[in-house]
């Protein structure tokens, strides 16, 4: 309930990654100096580079970090280590972003009152990704596309809207935090919570996430119905005129149609 005392609350910290070796040990250095108590479950999603190695040998070293092989979907294989999780607060990081020391502090001081919090996610990499900000969706008040890697959660949260949707390509956090929403829950934010992301380092990378994330909203629409009168467009077009940003709105477009004939919703879903 809000207004429990969560200063000490253990935290259960859930990683999905799939090759990450470039990036892991940045992140992994960031979790372990985090203000204790607190677990590390990651779920390794297939990876076929140095990953796995990495990891396990941060596990060797500290007895709150739990390492599993678990490939799926992002829901899949991040709903298998929900399971595992044993703590009061559940968050996530993303195997290309770093805590910033004050992360896990942050997220226990905000949830002393509210739910569910976000933090500030600080894009860093070439500049021009760096400055395209997220295409906001709204419900109920609240803004329900802050990034799953930066975003806390009590654990009752999660109980109460039956963890990710493994259906969805992308956009499964986006789903998560809208039936907790529907659910009654409210998102607040703290400035203060902040994890550092790297931005794509290709243009191949940067048109494949946008792809996959316009195909991931068309999955949001064909679950929950429309969401056009959720947007707001003058956020979506005026501030965003640059070539990157038109680049990225593009590429979501074809992703958008795509999922519209490719994607199918599973029949205990459809409306």
């Amino acid at each position: 309930m809000v207004g429990e005392a969560f200063g000490r609350k253990k935290v259960s910290v859930v990683l999905n990654i799939l090759n990450e070796e470039r990036n892991i040990r940045d992140l992994m250095d960031s979790l372990i100096i985090q203000e204790p108590p607190l677990e590390i479950i990651i779920i390794d999603a297939g990876s076929w580079d140095k990953t796995v190695e990495y990891v396990n040998s941060y596990a060797k070293q500290c007895d709150f970090i739990e390492v599993f092989h678990h490939p799926g979907t992002r829901g899949e294989s991040t709903n298998f280590g929900l399971k595992q999780a044993t703590g009061d607060i559940i968050t996530m990081a993303g195997g290309d972003t770093i805590a910033n020391p004050f992360w896990l502090h942050e997220i226990r001081k905000s949830l002393e009152t509210v739910d569910i919090v976000a933090g500030r996610t600080i894009n860093m990499g070439y500049r021009a990704f760096e400055d395209l900000g997220r295409v906001e969706l709204e419900r109920q008040g609240s803004d329900i596309s802050y990034p799953s890697c930066n975003i806390g959660y009590k654990k009752e949260v999660i109980d109460a809207v039956k963890e990710f949707d493994p259906w969805f390509i992308s956009a499964e956090d986006i789903d998560l935090n809208m039936r907790a929403v529907d659910k009654g829950y409210k998102i607040a934010y703290n400035d203060d919570m902040v994890i550092y992301h790297r931005t794509r380092g290709t243009f191949f990378g940067f048109i494949k996430q946008a792809f996959w994330n316009g195909y991931g909203r068309k999955q949001l629409t064909m679950k929950h119905g429309k969401l056009w009168s959720s947007y707001d467009p003058r956020k979506m077009f005026d501030r965003n005129l640059e070539f990157w940003a038109l680049v990225r709105l593009a590429s979501a477009f074809l992703g958008y149609g795509y999922a519209r004939f490719s994607a199918k919703l599973p029949k205990d879903e459809k409306k």
